[in-house]
């Protein structure tokens, strides 16, 4: 699919933002906003896009700072890349630097949540990067032991993943996200369209697969990853819609049992996706948690 064959929503979204150069490809960057900044760190397996619903209201007190990771969304995706948490993480370092910001706070969603505790982790062995002051978290594998993998995803993790992923059919690809809407907050067709045009920019299904292996990684790296969140070490708000199969209910009760004082926000009914789902609840909590948190960036 070409940026020509892209949905209304998905083009509009292309023109706010534009292609940066990046260790030899092409990333998606978009910058809006004003105020303290705010780095959204987007799941799998589609992109920035998924913060379309709260980025005009938040760009009104953030600096909203987003980027297509590689091998998803608008951004290049090569098929020789191992696609790693790591390299996720290196990916968003790079941006911070990039923009010369000392501190920022974070929001993260799905994968999204393993890259911010990559980053968290980074700090917390003293590596000399920007300040992170406060993170928001929504519907990751915080715990990756209570993560539950849909049978798709085992699918393109296995053996047979290379064939399965570049032969998906849209309304397969429509029927698995469904599953992870809350009952009552479904996607629309048109929402199916855009999330379809994102995977499929750029070839993308035939690395669909690769990009799928983080919740495996994160198994390996399950320590690493929990610290920071074990330690206390860092403000974090966890948002959760209990009605997602993949970490929903669960993912908080796994946390709670860990980490009995932690700050948790259930949406009951809502799923996978509580930025889209829930648009205007989402916006109120995460301002109420960073008013306390964010700072000047620079």
């Amino acid at each position: 699919m070409t940026a020509s064959e892209l949905t209304p929503g998905v083009r509009e979204w292309l023109s706010q933002g534009k292609l940066v150069p990046y260790r030899g490809r092409q990333v998606f960057v978009r910058v809006a906003g004003s105020g303290p900044a705010l780095l959204l760190i987007h799941g799998y397996p589609t992109a920035s896009y998924d913060w379309h619903r709260v980025w005009g209201e938040l760009s009104r007190h953030y600096t909203l700072i987003a980027v297509d990771m590689l091998g998803m969304g608008l951004s290049d995706k090569p098929a020789d890349l191992a696609y790693s948490i790591h390299d996720h993480a290196d990916l968003h370092e790079w941006l911070i630097s990039a923009m010369s910001l000392k501190r920022v706070c974070m929001m993260a969603h799905d994968l999204g949540v393993s890259v911010a505790q990559e980053m968290l982790a980074r700090r917390m062995r003293g590596e000399p990067l920007a300040k992170i002051d406060a993170v928001v978290m929504l519907n990751g594998g915080l715990f990756p032991e209570a993560y539950r993998p849909r049978l798709i995803l085992r699918i393109l993790s296995s053996p047979l993943g290379p064939w399965i992923g570049s032969r998906m059919s849209r309304s397969a690809f429509g029927r698995t996200i469904k599953a992870l809407f809350g009952q009552n907050t479904p996607p629309g067709e048109a929402l199916l369209d855009d999330f379809w045009a994102l995977v499929t920019h750029n070839e993308g299904l035939r690395v669909t697969h690769g990009v799928g292996r983080f919740w495996q990684e994160r198994l390996t790296l399950r320590e690493r990853l929990v610290e920071p969140l074990l330690k206390r070490a860092f403000p974090v708000l966890f948002i959760n819609g209990t009605s997602d199969p993949n970490s929903g209910q669960h993912m908080v009760d796994r946390y709670r049992t860990l980490v009995p004082d932690a700050k948790v926000s259930c949406l009951e009914g809502v799923g996978h996706w509580p930025q889209l789902e829930r648009p205007e609840m989402l916006v109120a909590q995460v301002r109420k948690f960073l008013a306390e948190w964010a700072r000047p960036a620079r």
